[in-house]
């Protein structure tokens, strides 16, 4: 596989991640511009942002915890060379995953679909770890 074709889902991630911190950051400040939230309220980290920007908040924090296996997996399987198409199809899948959990987080926040979604990214990701340890350990 390329190095192309490895990174690009993980550029994909990346610019999820991006994308929620500046949605976090607009609607923080309109937050702020409306008098919604005034600053005395959060000047000590008190959660005391409008739902909107907290659904974004939490999920822009929660793109810091599970994808950090996936960046792991990438960097080691992409200078050892086990990034095969396997690893390239099954990161898609993890990327789409990780959209489909953003998606839900910050708009109807619904728990049991967002917990299936996320469960989703989680099983696909443990897959991936267990094909790259396999084929580590066994020499394939």
């Amino acid at each position: 596989m390329s190095v192309q074709m490895v990174l690009l889902p993980v550029f994909v991630q990346i610019g999820l991640t991006f994308a929620l911190l500046i949605g976090m950051v607009f609607g923080r400040r309109n937050a702020l511009v409306s008098g919604e939230t005034r600053i005395r309220d959060i000047a000590l980290g008190e959660p005391n942002w409008p739902k909107g920007p907290t659904q974004i908040a939490n999920c822009y924090r929660n793109q810091f915890e599970l994808p950090v296996l996936f960046y792991a997996l990438i960097a080691l399987a992409l200078p050892l060379r086990h990034a095969d198409l396997f690893i390239v199809l099954m990161s898609w899948v993890f990327v789409v995953s990780r959209f489909a959990h953003a998606g839900v987080f910050v708009t109807s926040n619904d728990l049991g679909y967002r917990s299936s979604v996320w469960l989703a990214g989680v099983l696909v990701l443990l897959v991936m770890w267990i094909y790259f340890a396999l084929k580590i350990l066994l020499l394939i």
